[in-house]
């Protein structure tokens, strides 16, 4: 049983923190800026909006952006790879209650 929380939790990990960027450049979060028409430009428009014009610094919006120019933070890395981790074994736990 240990091996197979060991795999779940490497498995979700590295899942998690490999596919962060395709994600992020999925809903238009790329390098070059925020993608015209895709859910990050509705997202900046919600934000912008909502604070009278203007993106603030700091927020959902700006951290994914930044998160998608520049990469993750070893503090980001760390907190995504813990909740593919934890979502991984979540799986494996729920997998093995349902066909056992």
């Amino acid at each position: 049983m240990v091996a197979g929380q060991v795999i779940a939790v490497t498995v979700g990990a590295g899942t998690a923190v490999l596919m962060a960027p395709v994600a992020l450049g999925m809903i238009g979060f790329t390098a070059g800026g925020i993608a015209a028409g895709s859910i990050a430009a509705s997202l900046m428009s919600t934000a912008a909006v909502a604070n009278g014009g203007g993106v603030a610094a700091g927020g959902l919006v700006a951290c994914l952006q930044s998160a998608a120019a520049a990469g993750l933070s070893g503090t980001a890395t760390v907190a995504l790879g813990s909740l593919g981790a934890a979502t991984g074994e979540g799986v494996r736990w729920l997998y093995s209650k349902i066909w056992k």
